[in-house]
């Protein structure tokens, strides 16, 4: 309705003011053809504008992915470090263990050679009883060959 009393007030205005004719007839033609033109405007078709629930999943997609992306690079960086910590407790355990086995080691080899001699001794004298008891001097069925033997070694 503002429109058409525009309009009408702008029609008043021209009527009252008497102009030339040929600016009126210039000046109609203009104002029908900037209606035409807004009511070409109006109706002609329309593309629908892209709605904001694309551009949010998108955002938050993005989102979610930098997000994983970056924790899974934290969690590669802990789990290396922790492997690292790890083999160097190994390592660590490793070389005590063989302190210990070389300690263990020098403490027998010194114990051995105190008591190498003594065990020297008794070793000797448990074979020299072994070979007593185990032996005969000559065994009864070679008797005349041992006779034999001493015979000629007498000569």
């Amino acid at each position: 309705m503002r429109w058409n009393t525009r309009q009408t007030r702008i029609e008043e205005e021209l009527n009252e003011v008497r102009i030339d004719p040929v600016l009126e007839v210039a000046l109609k033609d203009f104002r029908l053809s900037v209606h035409a033109w807004s009511e070409a405007a109006m109706n002609r078709p329309r593309k629908p504008i892209h709605s904001a629930v694309h551009v949010t999943w998108r955002l938050a997609v993005s989102w979610a992915l930098g997000c994983l992306l970056a924790a899974g690079s934290v969690g590669g960086g802990l789990y290396e470090r922790h492997h690292r910590q790890e083999l160097a407790r190994q390592a660590a355990a490793e070389q005590s263990r063989q302190r210990q086995m070389a300690a263990e080691a020098a403490a027998v080899t010194a114990h051995e050679q105190n008591g190498a001699a003594s065990t020297r001794e008794q070793d000797e004298q448990l074979l020299a009883e072994v070979d007593s008891d185990v032996s005969r001097e000559v065994p009864s069925a070679m008797e005349p060959l041992a006779q034999l033997m001493e015979e000629t070694g007498n000569k």
